[in-house]
Formats: C-alpha cells, structure tokens, sequence
C-alpha cells in the first residue's frame, strides 16, 4: 500500500480525531476531516464541509439507532448533524479503528459508538482500543475479541474516537501507524 494513496477519513474533534489527523499528517497520508457549517473543528487539514443534501444522506432515525445503542440521543440540529458526519467518516472508510471503551452490551461509550455500531452495519472491519484494558478488540462478526496490534491494511480508513484521549490511546494511535507505515 502506498502512501500517496492512503486516506483517513475522520472529523477533526479533540481527543482521538487529532492525534488520528495528527499521526496521519506524520507519516504523510492525506486525511478528511468531515464537518459542518458552524462546527467548530480543531483540525484544520484535509477540513471537508459537507452541504445539507450531503449531510441528509448520512440521516439515521434517532429510534433506531437508541434501539440499536441501547441509550436516548437528544433529537437536535446539532447532534443530527454531527451524527450524519460520522456516517460519512465511516461510509467512506474501508477499515474503522475507533479509540473508546467498550461496554458490556457490545456498544462502545458515547458518540464514539456510534462510528463502531455503523461500521458493525456495514459490515467493514473495525477496531477499538478500549482505553480502560488497554487492548485492541476486533468485532468478528458476534463479538469483540482481543486483537493484538492490528495494521491498517486498507487505503481508506477511517479513525474515530472519544475527546476523552488518555496516553495509552495515544500511544495506540501512533504505534498504529508505525506498524502500518513503517
């Protein structure tokens, strides 16, 4: 896989978003960062602001996606929006690695779940570092299982995760992309 190939897909939030932009910029592979009118991002590069008819195209039901989730999502323009950007994170990636915590229903901790529940949809290979074991899990298709050092073997991938970064997330991102792009 060539570099100059390479992208990853991401949404420029603090935490996760930036060390995956930041990491990726790096080792020299292009990202997009997916956003909004009015969103503020902390991310400048690869920074692709979606157009309303976009962003409908990445609309879930709420209900669905509670049910799906196992939790309530507030039904505001705000939340919708940034939900419909983690659709196109994940749409276009290949291959989904998420930094968060799992949980005991299979769901991942927050709005960073919802990149693994969509990626688990789409049936893509996804990985998530689980910062409280500090392990990477791998979904096989009915269950997390522990992945040891995965590498990102797809030119477009997405990465996604929690504002909550911790050193060990860190250090998960960037030994990712060293194993990958060595």
């Amino acid at each position: 896989m060539k570099r100059e190939d390479c992208i990853c897909y991401s949404g420029a939030a603090n935490g996760a978003e930036v060390a995956f932009g930041a990491a990726a910029e790096r080792h020299g592979i292009d990202e997009v960062n997916f956003t909004f009118e009015g969103h503020a991002v902390a991310r400048q590069r690869g920074r692709r602001e979606l157009t309303r008819a976009e962003l409908r195209h990445g609309d879930v039901s709420l209900g669905y996606l509670s049910k799906l989730m196992h939790r309530s999502y507030p039904d505001t323009p705000l939340f919708r929006n940034i939900l419909q950007t983690i659709w196109h994170q994940v749409n276009n990636g290949q291959e989904i690695f998420v930094i968060g915590k799992l949980n005991p229903d299979d769901t991942v901790t927050g709005g960073t779940g919802v990149a693994a529940e969509f990626a688990r949809l789409f049936n893509k290979p996804v990985y998530v570092f689980d910062q409280e074991r500090a392990g990477w899990f791998r979904w096989n298709g009915k269950a997390w299982e522990p992945a040891s050092e995965p590498c990102i073997r797809q030119p477009l991938f997405c990465g996604t995760g929690t504002r909550f970064l911790q050193d060990n997330g860190r250090a998960a991102i960037d030994a990712l992309f060293a194993r990958s792009f060595t």
